[in-house]
């Protein structure tokens, strides 16, 4: 076969052919990309500057329990004859809640009247004997002066008046013990008659009629009265946040159900004493609320907001938008952070200056404008890429 064949010829075309198609499409496939390359930002995600509200806010969860409550008790036993109440009743203060059997009080009562008569009369036959006494002993004296009768008998009349005089004031004493025992049970008798010490609502009853009660070593409960008007919710702040907090500040908070609905009210009271829960240290802070509307119950649990501060219509973006600390124009260390702005195709690290900032969004002071693009560094943008955007989130 000759070099210059006509099959050898053909097969020298096709070679050619396909390299002119493989040089084609590459060189095709590499202007496709350029522009990519020369436009980093592109590729890039970023979150635009924009106006908003910074708040600055503490959070924790809390409980509802009502800021006036008396639980009322039983002082004397035994059985609990009559209930005059019901669970969520409105009481008034003096109204009669309850009463225990008063059967044993009133025998105890009858005795100690009885023995205090007893003592009545003996001491009126005793202040006889004290005046037959006086007489003879006067008669006596006057008597021994002219030598009618011995010294003896002086002497004898002398102490027969000091023991009638010594004994009518035992007796006194006696009676005295007697009256204040009958005092004491009469006391006892009252206290069969339970009465509500302040205005409320009950709510929690722990007894039942015919229940005996035994009030010789703790007093027991009968029932707990509230005033619903005004609640307290009792918040737990972890130690790291509760240097921040402050009687008087506003809090606002909201409830499972609440639909929506936000509470407001104002810290009374940091107690000192903490708790250690699962080996965190948590500080109770008492909040007051208004609820004359009675929408707020006992052992509801909140969520809590302390407003700490607040930046309302200004520049602000996304914390995570935000690069390393650097110093400021002036050399000092303040809260000035680098960041990536995007410029058309490229991309300028500047330094701003950052106010307010909780834990998502910081407030811009300077360095930026409304509408600027920031791109987010490398290993946010990496740990977002899931959510296949590019510009987003917006503020």
């Amino acid at each position: 076969m000759s070099v210059n064949s006509p099959k050898r010829r053909r097969f020298k075309f096709v070679l050619i052919t396909l390299l002119v198609l493989v040089a084609v499409g590459a060189g095709a496939w590499f202007a496709w990309k350029a522009p990519a390359s020369k436009n980093p930002a592109a590729t890039m995600m970023t979150v635009q500057v924009q106006t908003t509200t910074v708040d600055d806010v503490v959070t924790a969860q809390g409980k509802l329990e009502p800021r006036d409550y008396v639980d009322v008790g039983a002082q004397v036993s035994g059985q609990l004859e009559k209930i005059h109440f019901e669970l969520g009743d409105v009481v008034k203060a003096g109204d009669l809640l309850a009463e225990i059997d008063p059967e044993v009080y009133e025998k105890r009562v009858e005795a100690d009247e009885a023995a205090l008569k007893r003592l009545q009369a003996q001491r009126l036959q005793q202040e006889a004997s004290v005046l037959q006494a006086q007489q003879k002993f006067d008669r006596n004296k006057k008597l021994v002066k002219d030598k009618a009768v011995s010294q003896e008998n002086f002497q004898d009349a002398e102490t027969a008046l000091k023991i009638a005089q010594a004994q009518l004031a035992a007796l006194d004493a006696q009676i005295a013990e007697a009256q204040s025992t009958l005092e004491g049970d009469q006391a006892n008798l009252g206290y069969t008659k339970i009465y509500a010490p302040m205005d409320g609502t009950v709510v929690v009853q722990s007894v039942q009629e015919g229940q005996t009660l035994n009030a010789s070593q703790q007093a027991p409960t009968l029932v707990q009265l509230a005033n619903l008007d005004t609640m307290t919710v009792r918040a737990q702040v972890a130690e790291a946040d509760i240097m921040r907090l402050k009687p008087g500040m506003d809090v606002s908070f909201t409830t499972l159900g609440s639909q929506g609905r936000t509470w407001t009210g104002t810290v009374r009271q940091i107690l000192p004493s903490p708790e250690t829960i699962n080996d965190v240290v948590l500080y109770n802070v008492l909040v007051d609320v208004d609820n004359k509307d009675r929408q707020l119950m006992t052992g509801m649990s909140t969520q809590m907001f302390f407003a700490i501060n607040k930046a309302e219509n200004v520049l602000a973006l996304p914390v995570s938008a935000l690069g390393k600390r650097v110093p400021d124009q002036d050399g000092e260390d303040t809260l000035a952070y680098s960041v990536r702005v995007v410029q058309g195709r490229k991309i300028e690290d500047r330094a701003v200056q950052i106010g307010l900032m909780n834990r998502t969004m910081a407030e811009v002071k300077s360095g930026l404008s409304a509408g600027d693009e920031i791109a987010l560094p490398l290993a946010v943008a990496s740990s977002s890429s899931g959510g296949g955007f590019r510009g987003g989130p917006r503020l």
